[in-house]
């Protein structure tokens, strides 16, 4: 079965990769061949020999159990925690807008199925001229929206998907995500029902907050895959 699936998030933070990568596992484990595609990264960690490392780009590696180059997940990182064309001016380069594409193109050669992860909210730039909105067109993949489970995400979970409704794509699905620990925040308890009265895509749930990115065998996660799936 062919899968090929943009995500998309309502801002930064909500838990795109967690979500994502728990997909190329599911997928990978019921024998697909597919990929896992990040057009740009920002914000690198310091591994323990001093090294520079982006945790989006080693999740994906791992999800794919190391079978494809990691320069291929992701083709252009930077170190600065900002936008990314942001971040390579301040390392002295700029982001590729060319090879934002053709490195999901390269994918589409090599496996079946392909996730692509974009770097922030929707219309966060990736380059000085595109933004995820602009690779999402060109690439023309159903879009899944992780939206933020806390106060404000109706709004900003409706703007996102009309956002990529009005230009053409198709939204699959919509899920809140718990990136953080709910703490007191009352509007958890009711954003279920709310968004999903309003929303104009397929709700497909609340997922957990997940430190450890431990989604695989949840049942939230499952429901998800099924509704996911029939979309």
């Amino acid at each position: 079965m062919q899968q090929r699936l943009f995500v998309t998030g309502t801002d930064t933070g909500v838990g795109k990769t967690t979500v994502a990568a728990a997909l190329v596992r599911h997928w990978r484990a019921q024998g697909r061949n597919i990929g896992a595609y990040k057009p740009v990264a920002s914000g690198s960690e310091t591994g323990p020999n001093g090294e520079p490392f982006w945790g989006d780009v080693e999740a994906y590696f791992a999800a794919l159990d190391g079978q494809f180059p990691k320069e291929r997940i992701c083709p252009q990182s930077f170190p600065a925690p900002l936008a990314p064309p942001v971040a390579a001016r301040y390392a002295g380069r700029t982001v590729d807008s060319q090879l934002l594409l053709s490195g999901a193109r390269w994918w589409e050669s090599q496996v079946d199925s392909l996730v692509v992860e974009g770097a922030g909210g929707w219309l966060s730039p990736l380059s000085d001229s595109e933004s995820n909105a602009d690779l999402a067109v060109a690439l023309g993949y159903p879009v899944l929206v992780v939206a933020r489970l806390g106060l404000g995400t109706i709004n900003h979970t409706l703007l996102t998907v009309e956002a990529a409704q009005r230009r053409g794509l198709q939204v699959c699905g919509v899920v809140l995500n718990a990136a953080q620990p709910s703490g007191a925040d009352e509007s958890v308890n009711s954003n279920p029902e709310e968004l999903a009265r309003r929303c104009p895509a397929p709700f497909l749930g609340v997922l957990p907050y997940s430190p450890q990115g431990d989604l695989l065998h949840h049942p939230a996660f499952l429901r998800m895959i099924g509704l996911l799936e029939g979309s």
